[in-house]
């Protein structure tokens, strides 16, 4: 056991979000953590990690138990550059290397057998068990490894303090993973990354050895990390076994259960009381009328189950048709800060159609989705009776002196107040919430507050950029039932795999400078991309031959000059023979110091780290001789 929480309460200002919450958290658990957006997710985890206490219960956690968290946005400031800042979690591992050398220079000067060598010797060996059980000598591998499956491979030099939020927040994770906490808390990890690096997130967290409690909208990501999903709902944790999809199974079966159970009791008692005034004042059923009093005494009353909280609801409709070519994109070329996104693009979309936009970030896909909804360049054609309606991630829209009400009815002032109110009422913006501005509200608010403004507008079709950003699970699913309903066309952005797979008629991906439509769904789609991607490595692997083949049957301009490269191959061949055959003797004489007949052997001691300090010499010859041959 790593973590126990035991009927644990916490509220802010009389408003209790917890109330006797209990559950346990074992080694090397995954584990998903869902619930409403505003519910008290983080605030639980703050919990766990000792930021807050309980108002009551209590947290029991394992004696030094080590933790880490990534909070949403939790990056952090360093004047370090980013190799410097992850090699400084494997500081004591390199500072016992360096002294491990030191080490060794200093046995080959002190006399075998004083105190002084015996002392050394001791050191020695403890610093190597030491830094072999730390894993200390593959440590710039594991730094390599997180940074370039995060996309820092790049960014080595760069100085941390000059990066993005959402790169410190990246950066912030890859320090954590090198850390390898005894349980990893990830608030929304997903938020910044692109799906390439999902993916690496996925398989590397697949082998990590400390727990994982993951707070995440991702419903792939839950799918592929979880084995446990736990559920903030009405104040509780409900805890399932398996991933997100087997809990949508479980779910419907606990709440099924519970409401069967308490029904059948509520049935019971209700024919026992009818008994019991039937027949107490009878003297020949008195006393069988008592023994079921005695049962209504004793029986142990079931909870009537509260319902799941109501999910929003979304409902997209439209007034007419727009003509059969909704749009049409024909020599499309953009660019952003002076950098090309992409060059002669087209692509069409017909009527009906539910086109999703993806690529990488920075690849120019919300760019393309405002260039379209501008509709002023002439590479750009839009369909007659076309009427567009745009979502915008930012949600710039609104005007966050506005309030929630006169957001909506003033701009649609053919609304009655009960209507608007309405349509506010079924994204879940209650009485309470209409009067408020709308800088007081949530981003998931803002998003929903949006969405109902483009309800309203009964476009034809809809342009959404990134419209689950700040949606919580049971808002995106009801946003994807809403446009999975939708008759209109559609084209989106969206970084959700769920989402997209779940609603994309087609594709158009952004990727090396070029914009490429595939007339397929999603699944296919990264089918088709891992496909091709295995037939480039195949490609890469039979050209990298064919380039060898051609240099080695390469004429040459005279005798003396095939002469010469035939000796400057040889001996670049000698020099990686020679600098590969003393690094293994660097290594065999170095675990040969480590032994304890070595060091009883005061000569032989001396004569070892002699020869140790000659093959150093000897490597870094070596190693300046091949970097001429190859420059």
């Amino acid at each position: 056991m790593l973590l126990n929480a035991e009927n644990v309460s916490f509220g802010y200002d009389d408003k209790k979000i917890l109330d006797g919450v209990q559950f346990t958290i074992h080694e090397g658990e995954r584990i998903g953590f869902i619930g409403p957006n505003g519910e008290g997710k983080t605030t639980l985890i703050r919990l766990m990690t000792g930021e807050l206490e309980p108002d009551e219960g209590k947290i029991f956690k394992k004696s030094g138990l080590k933790t880490g968290y990534l909070a949403q946005n939790g990056g952090f400031e360093s004047e370090n550059t980013v190799y410097e800042e992850m090699r400084g979690v494997f500081a004591s591992v390199f500072g016992a290397i360096e002294k491990l050398r030191a080490l060794e220079r200093q046995l080959s000067e002190t006399e075998y057998g004083s105190d002084a060598f015996k002392a050394l010797s001791s050191r020695y060996e403890q610093l190597d068990r030491q830094i072999a059980a730390a894993d200390g000598y593959n440590a710039d591998v594991k730094i390599r490894t997180v940074l370039g499956g995060m996309g820092f491979e790049n960014a080595y030099g760069q100085v941390i303090s000059t990066m993005s939020g959402g790169e410190k927040t990246r950066l912030k994770l890859c320090r954590l993973l090198l850390e390898q906490p005894e349980i990893l808390f990830l608030d929304e990890p997903t938020n910044h990354l692109d799906v390439s690096t999902l993916f690496w997130l996925e398989n590397y967290l697949a082998s990590y050895k400390g727990a994982i409690f993951t707070v995440s909208h991702d419903r792939y990501f839950l799918d592929k990390t979880a084995e446990k999903i736990f559920e903030l709902e009405n104040k509780k944790i409900f805890v399932y076994r398996g991933n997100y999809s087997k809990y949508k199974v479980l779910k419907a079966e606990r709440v099924l259960t519970e409401q069967r159970a308490y029904e059948k009791q509520q049935e019971e008692i209700d024919k026992l009381k009818d008994y019991v005034a039937r027949n107490i004042v009878r003297a020949t059923t008195a006393k069988s009328a008592q023994s079921r009093v005695k049962k209504l005494e004793n029986m142990q009353l079931l909870e009537k189950p509260l319902p799941p909280p109501r999910p929003p609801v979304f409902r997209f409709l439209t007034d007419e048709k727009s003509e059969e070519a909704a749009l049409s994109v024909s020599g499309l070329s953009l660019s952003a800060g002076g950098k090309t996104l992409f060059e002669n693009a087209s692509f069409n979309v017909r009527r009906g159609d539910k086109i999703a936009v993806v690529g990488e970030n920075g690849t120019g896909k919300s760019t393309l989705i405002r260039t379209l909804v501008k509709k002023t360049d002439p590479a750009v054609r839009w369909g007659r009776f076309v009427k567009t309606g745009y979502y915008d991630q930012e949600n710039a829209e609104l005007d966050p002196e506005e309030t929630v009400l006169g957001a909506l009815w003033h701009s649609h002032t053919a609304m009655t107040q009960t209507e608007a109110r309405a349509s506010l009422a079924r994204a879940k913006l209650c009485e309470e919430d209409t009067d408020k501005k709308v800088k007081n509200l949530s981003g998931g608010e803002k998003a929903k507050l949006s969405l109902v403004l483009l309800e309203a507008e009964r476009a034809n079709f809809l342009v959404l950029d990134e419209p689950t950003n700040h949606l919580d699970l049971q808002a995106r699913e009801s946003l994807e039932e809403a446009l999975r309903a939708y008759e209109g066309t559609l084209l989106f952005v969206s970084h959700d795999r769920y989402f997209i797979e779940n609603i994309a008629s087609g594709i158009v991906e952004i990727a090396e400078k070029k914009l490429t439509p595939y007339p397929c769904g999603y699944a296919e789609f990264t089918q088709m991309k891992r496909g091709a991607q295995e037939q480039k490595q195949e490609e890469e692997k039979e050209r990298a031959e064919t380039e060898r083949a051609l240099k080695q049957n390469a004429s040459y301009r005279s005798k003396a000059d095939r002469a010469e490269e035939a000796k400057k191959k040889q001996k670049l061949r000698d020099t990686e023979r020679l600098i590969a055959e003393t690094e293994e003797e660097i290594a065999a004489l170095s675990a040969e110091i480590a032994k304890p007949e070595i060091a009883a052997d005061y000569r032989l001691m001396q004569e070892k780290c002699a020869l140790l300090d000659s093959l150093n010499e000897k490597l870094e010859a070596l190693y300046g001789e091949y970097e001429t041959l190859i420059s």
